[in-house]
């Protein structure tokens, strides 16, 4: 309760995992007598798999309702008063309010506040290039996305798809593509997809997606999006060649959508996403919280702080500032960076840093790659799996591990996340007492065999 009696408010922008799960822990432990909530969603939908976007485009998933956690319906039954199609355009962090527009019928209004969080996610990179807003050009990050993307499917005739880019979203939209018997080109300007993972391991994946029929292009720029007389999309074009096409998706990436927070004057770290305390307190801020795509986290191995766009880390964000906003005490403590996908049947994950992240973070470093299988060597379905492993030299501290595989393969990444989160070293890792049984692994595990093999070269290191 506020001084004068009055029951507090709190607020929240954005009506996806942060927001609603804040919203959500907050209303556990506080009742409607204590605490209003008002949370605004300028979208159709809220707490949302987006995530699972690709895996619907490509028919994995056969019904949007299916992404759908809680419907707004759901909320509004707890007492948490969500108004949809309300997008906040101005922060008065002085006043304690904040001024929000119906986006149908344009009225404007002022809303206050005791506690307010900031859950406007993440934007998806949009280009400023000739063409970008033709009819057949999509970004995949919200339903709203996805159903236009599926509604475009199913008008178009051809069957020609160009992917830009060649991150998660790039890769896993290619997947979906193909699944739905386009032919797909994927225009990428690194040097191999899955930027996120070293070039060596990114060059498994670029090989397992031409196995799948996917025309690779890398370390190409697109410079224009090329439209036909009826003004939609028709090629896509680079410095050197085009590509034509009768959709094209933007897999580029995302970026903090932190415009409403920096107008409103607070901390904005590198990448453009807000900085927050470990209890997701704005900085400088006694009631203005943060969590989920808009804000930067602590990189537990480096020591820096990043931007990652993660459902994972958005609901464990929503969480602590629902608790702390409810009155009890949480704290997010930060990342290692894990993060898994797959293309088809191959599975990609990675944890902790790569190469170039741990020269930014001026560590020296052993690296090692092991090739092995997911099961027994002479159990039915045995595959192949690469596992590569970076380790602190002299220490022998875990850096990174970024796996590349079939069945099996991706989920191993989480022995490597629990040990880089445990601060430990590769040798200790090689004592871990993991299941074992033929059809689920060697008897020695391929994430021990890099353990065991970066030990030997900590030691060399050494010497």
């Amino acid at each position: 309760m506020t001084m004068n009696g009055a029951r507090e408010r709190l607020v929240v922008i954005g009506g996806d995992a942060a927001g609603m799960s804040a919203a959500s822990q907050a209303r556990r432990l506080k009742d409607p007598g204590e605490l209003e909530i008002v949370a605004f969603e300028r979208g159709h939908f809220a707490s949302f798999s987006a995530c699972g976007i690709p895996y619907w485009v490509g028919g994995d998933v056969p019904d949007r309702d299916r992404l759908i956690a809680r419907t707004p319906e759901e909320h509004r039954a707890r007492d948490i008063g969500l108004r949809m199609r309300t997008e906040v355009t101005e922060i008065d962090v002085a006043r304690g309010r904040v001024r929000a527009r119906d986006v149908d019928s344009g009225a404007e209004s002022w809303t206050s506040y005791d506690n307010l969080v900031i859950a406007t996610g993440a934007r998806p990179v949009r280009p400023d290039l000739p063409g970008i807003d033709a009819p057949g050009v999509h970004g995949v990050q919200t339903l709203d996305d996805g159903q236009a993307l599926l509604d475009t499917l199913a008008r178009t005739r051809g069957r020609r798809a160009v992917v830009v880019g060649a991150g998660y979203i790039g890769v896993e939209m290619a997947e979906a593509m193909i699944r739905r018997g386009y032919e797909v080109t994927v225009v990428n300007r690194g040097s191999e997809p899955m930027s996120t993972l070293d070039p060596d391991m990114g060059r498994l994946v670029h090989t397992a997606m031409e196995g799948l029929g996917i025309t690779m292009v890398d370390d190409a720029e697109v410079t224009k999006v090329l439209t036909g007389e009826d003004g939609r999309v028709r090629a896509v074009a680079t410095e050197d060649a085009e590509f034509p096409a009768d959709v094209v998706v933007l897999g580029i990436g995302v970026r903090p959508e932190t415009a409403l927070a920096e107008a409103a004057g607070l901390p904005l770290g590198a990448h453009r996403g807000l900085l927050t305390d470990l209890a997701m307190r704005v900085r400088g801020q006694e009631n203005v919280w943060a969590g989920g795509d808009c804000v930067e986290v602590l990189d537990l191995v480096s020591g820096q702080e990043r931007h990652i766009a993660l459902g994972t880390h958005a609901n464990k964000h929503g969480q602590v500032i629902g608790t702390n906003v409810g009155g009890g005490y949480a704290t997010f403590p930060g990342v290692v960076g894990t993060a898994v996908s797959k293309v088809c049947d191959l599975e990609i994950a990675r944890t902790g840093l790569r190469e170039k992240d741990a020269r930014r973070a001026g560590l020296q470093f052993e690296t090692v790659t092991v090739e092995s299988t997911n099961r027994a060597g002479y159990y039915p379905g045995a595959s192949p799996m690469t596992v590569k492993m970076l380790a602190e030299r002299r220490t022998g501290r875990l850096l990174g591990v970024q796996i590349v595989g079939r069945e099996g393969a991706g989920k191993r990444v989480d022995i490597a996340a629990v040990a880089l989160t445990a601060g430990m070293t590769v040798e200790q890792m090689t004592a871990l007492d993991l299941g074992y049984a033929p059809p689920f692994s060697p008897v020695w595990d391929p994430v021990l065999v890099a353990a065991r093999k970066a030990t030997a070269a900590v030691k060399r290191g050494t010497v």
